[in-house]
């Protein structure tokens, strides 16, 4: 399905239903993918105590501001930590020492809506799962990447999710099937097309298995940086344009 909206100003959340699934990775390339299409973007680690995106972006040799240290008034937005690749892209980590609980949804909201003057599109990389941390980045987004996986368990958690931001009246969902396996989905006669009957959404794309995206982690670099030209990464870049409204094929090639 093709996304047609603008993405001026929207906050967008990348959600998965379980751990594993490649979610963080996928906001990462995405994300890295607008940048590159010249769109300014921010990219926030909402997975507070266990932030990884740091990691998928390359940027684990600088230090960086948490969201927290921006919402809280100790810091501005401005100082959010700049990609020394992507001038267009910013980024928040999330703070460590805070329990998810004790973070003032409405400050961060409030954060948020600063962030749409300043920026395209800002994505929030969200824990997985449905508990505290799901409830305050659903609460904030616009539109919703749900990132799984094609196994029954990874299909049926997503499907859940979906049915919880349709509960909160969240309209503007869509899936994503990661770390896809041609000759796996052959050898368990599964679709891509099942997977979105299970799950019940409409899809964003599909992002083939790529030993590249963890090359890249491994390196400290971005995927697009590391290999531009990888099928993860092309997928990324399929993606980022069906965000910014661009017709594009969905294809694992």
């Amino acid at each position: 399905m093709e996304w047609r909206r603008s993405c001026l100003g929207e906050v967008l959340a990348v959600l998965s239903g379980k751990g594993g699934t490649g979610k963080t990775s996928v906001c990462a390339g995405i994300a890295s993918a607008l940048a590159e299409a010249g769109k300014k973007v921010l990219c926030v680690d909402c997975d507070v105590g266990l932030r990884n995106l740091d990691i998928s972006l390359g940027l684990t040799e600088g230090a960086a501001l948490s969201f927290l240290d921006v919402a809280s008034g100790n810091y501005p937005l401005s100082g959010a930590a700049r990609h020394p690749q992507y001038p267009g892209l910013s980024f928040l980590t999330a703070p460590m020492n805070c329990p998810v609980e004790n973070i003032d949804g409405e400050a961060f909201r409030a954060m948020l809506r600063q962030a749409r003057r300043e920026f395209d599109l800002i994505l929030l990389d969200a824990p997985a799962g449905v508990d505290t941390g799901f409830r305050l980045v659903s609460s904030a987004a616009d539109r919703f990447l749900l990132v799984t996986g094609f196994g029954p368990a990874s299909v049926r958690d997503a499907a859940r999710v979906g049915e919880l931001l349709e509960l909160q009246g969240k309209a503007d969902v869509r899936l994503i099937v990661n770390r896809v396996d041609r000759e796996l989905l052959s050898t368990v006669r599964t679709t891509i097309d099942d997977v979105m009957d299970n799950a019940g959404l409409p899809l964003a794309g599909i992002v083939p298995e790529d030993p590249c995206v963890t090359l890249a982690a491994s390196f400290g670099r971005p995927l697009l940086k590391y290999s531009p030209r990888c099928p993860a990464a092309k997928a990324c870049r399929r993606i980022s344009r069906r965000i910014q409204g661009f017709h594009e094929p969905i294809t694992l090639r």
